[in-house]
């Protein structure tokens, strides 16, 4: 067979499947993990299994945690110390002893349930952070229940690595070993995480300045791969240096470009590390072992969810929060291969019992997607008690909002929220508003504000709020990931219902009205808009005529606000928000193209640009229309991305 032939046929093999999980809305790592089943060494054997096969399903996860680190900060992840630390130390420590116990009772070897123990502890990081995310559940509290807990399961792989050849030669300073481990990773990840933070930010100011796309990508890829490298120098994990290094970023300015720029390496990068693990997959050894298969994931995913859900409430979490993180983290992970095949060196585990093992870890990775998926579905059937009271909950709230009819519903009773609702009373309009904070709720509702606690990204939620019977949705909060869920929810059920949603810049508008936001509220474009009108006044402008203007420009939602004049100030704006259009003056030189031809001739409109203004000598006109003659010397005031308005530049000046 050709050379490129496994490599068509692979790539064939992952479109069709891909395709068809889309079709039947099936996650679309299944597919890749059946194209690896199927393309892999045990049936097709299209690809060869090997280190840089293995390299390449590593880079995926590597951008995966990346992206995620994205989403963090310094304070959230101090605010995390107790889920990490916490829950997730103690999930590790707990799935470790009972499976060891039940493994040393079965086979008479501690050692052997010691390592399949720290195997089986540990969740696909993968598959979870990618789910949640495609889902907008990251943030929810279980999302970051889960997060927290797979955080320290990346952490507690080094020690795991230490423990298992000293268990196997006896070593007699394992404990020296594991301090020294320790030493390490607080060290490391101090080091990272306090220079880090005063590198990052003058390094990318450095890169920027130099105006150059490409430049800035190789940048992204260097601090992505650099920071992740340093970690596996040390001793930790790739995974662990990759989110180290999106969260750096995500405290400078360049945090959304950066997301962007990277959003197809990851994808591709995480389909090849699925593609990897349907690799491992062998008919012949799940056929000779099905009993210990089947044992093992009796042990992985009932125990792994009684712990996580049991750890999860006696850390305080709500049953439904605790259960669905459970569900999401049942599943055995990509570290646990790295633990059985380091066992099976060590003769700790015998190779039947490794291999059945990460036959295991594979079904249950399968099954994962539809847990995740199904979670809402599983959790209200397992835990009766607590979703009784969110139905009585849910039926106070009803009782609540059953007296208003063509009501404004807000999402958000923060002082946007309520200065809304103040305005709403005053015009004699009914209002009824949720808000996720308990302290603020009883505080307005004793001052009888009708106002109650919910998660307005919840359908359930949204309909006993009086959704079928609002005349309008106001999201009053600036949090587009949740803005996002909410509009969701309400489209689902009521497509026709107008919505508007408030956000700090224009950044995100065109993200919120592709969701279904018919108004998004600029936080920035308002305050300019207001500047502007306490400007005409008093310039001496009616003010019947700043009414009228102010209206016309709400009316073409901010187009007249919309793009700037790039300055050396806004460097690190204009690089964060690429795709956010700005101005440009070109002039019409002399020997430019341009000159002589009427603008529609130009077709700029083709580029995606449109002229705001022309300046003839010291007149800017803006009455022109597509036979508009240009002549030489006329500076056209350009809006668009710097693609668009690099290409624009070229059709005035070259023609081209």
């Amino acid at each position: 067979m050709h050379s490129m032939a496994p490599i068509v046929l692979v790539l064939l093999a992952a479109v069709l499947v891909v395709t068809l999980c889309r079709s039947l809305r099936v996650p679309a790592m299944l597919g890749y993990l059946v194209v690896g089943f199927l393309a892999g060494p045990g049936v097709m054997k299209l690809i060869p299994e090997g280190e840089e096969t293995a390299f390449l399903g590593e880079i995926g996860i590597v951008f995966m945690m990346f992206t995620i680190g994205l989403e963090f900060s310094l304070p959230k992840l101090k605010a995390m110390r107790q889920l990490v630390f916490g829950v997730g130390l103690a999930q590790v420590v707990v799935t470790m002893l009972l499976v060891a116990l039940a493994i040393g009772w079965i086979t008479g070897s501690p050692l052997i349930g010691l390592a399949t123990g720290g195997a089986l502890a540990m969740s696909s990081t993968a598959i979870v952070s990618k789910l949640l995310a495609e889902r907008l559940e990251l943030n929810q509290p279980h999302g970051q229940l889960a997060i927290g807990v797979l955080l320290f399961q990346d952490i507690a792989v080094v020690p795991l690595l230490i423990l298992l050849p000293a268990f196997a030669g006896g070593s007699d300073t394992m404990w020296l070993d594991l301090a020294k481990a320790g030493g390490k990773i607080v060290v490391v990840l101090a080091l990272l995480l306090f220079f880090g933070q005063r590198l990052v930010r003058p390094w990318f100011h450095l890169v920027a300045r130099q105006r150059s796309g490409e430049l800035f990508m190789i940048n992204v890829l260097l601090v992505t791969l650099g920071v992740a490298w340093l970690t596996e120098l040390s001793g930790l994990s790739l995974a662990l240096g990759a989110f180290v290094a999106g969260m750096l970023i995500s405290e400078t300015e360049y945090r959304y470009q950066v997301e962007e720029d990277i959003k197809p390496f990851r994808d591709i990068l995480l389909g090849f590390f699925f593609i990897t693990v349907g690799m491992r997959l062998e008919l012949p050894i799940l056929f000779d072992h099905l009993g210990v298969v089947l044992l093992l994931l009796v042990l992985l995913l009932p125990l792994k969810i009684a712990v996580v859900f049991g750890l999860g409430r006696l850390f305080g979490h709500r049953s439904n929060d605790a259960m669905r993180a459970a569900l999401a983290l049942a599943q055995g992970g990509e570290f646990g291969f790295v633990l059985l095949a380091l066992a099976m060196n060590l003769k700790l585990v015998p190779i039947p019992a490794a291999q059945a093992a990460i036959a295991a870890i594979l079904i249950s990775m399968l099954i994962a997607p539809f847990l995740i998926m199904h979670g809402e579905r599983i959790t209200r059937r397992l835990i009766k008690q607590d979703w009784m009271l969110q139905s009585l909950d849910l039926h106070q709230m009803l009782v609540a909002s059953m007296s208003k009819n063509e009501h404004v519903l807000i999402c958000g009773y923060g002082r946007s929220g309520q200065a809304l609702a103040r305005l709403l009373e005053a015009e004699n309009i009914n209002m009824f508003a949720l808000d996720m904070d308990p302290e603020r709720v009883r505080e307005a509702g004793e001052a009888g504000d009708q106002v109650v606690f919910g998660d307005a990204g919840k359908k359930e939620v949204l309909i006993a709020a009086g959704l079928m019977r609002a005349k309008v949705v106001v999201v009053t909060f600036a949090d587009t990931h949740a803005a996002l869920r909410i509009l969701h929810a309400v489209r689902e059920v009521r497509p026709e219902l107008p919505v508007i949603v408030r956000t700090v810049d224009d950044s995100e508008m065109d993200v919120l009205r592709q969701a279904g936001a018919d108004e998004v509220v600029a936080e920035v474009m308002e305050g300019s808009l207001m500047l502007a009108s306490q400007a005409l006044l008093e310039a001496g402008v009616p003010p019947s005529r700043v009414l009228r203007r102010i209206r016309a420009v709400r009316e073409e939602r901010y187009d007249l606000f919309r793009g700037f004049f790039r300055g050396a100030s806004d460097e690190v704006e204009s690089l964060e928000e690429a795709m956010v259009p700005r101005l440009l003056s070109v002039q019409v030189c002399g020997g430019a193209f341009a000159i002589g031809q009427p603008l529609g001739a130009l077709r700029l409109e083709d580029a995606g640009v449109e002229v705001k203004a022309v300046r003839r000598q010291r007149t800017r006109r803006t009455d022109f229309d597509a036979s508009f003659e240009l002549q030489a010397d006329d500076i056209l005031v350009l809006l668009g991305t710097p693609e668009q308005l690099a290409l624009a530049e070229s059709r005035i000046l070259q023609g081209e």
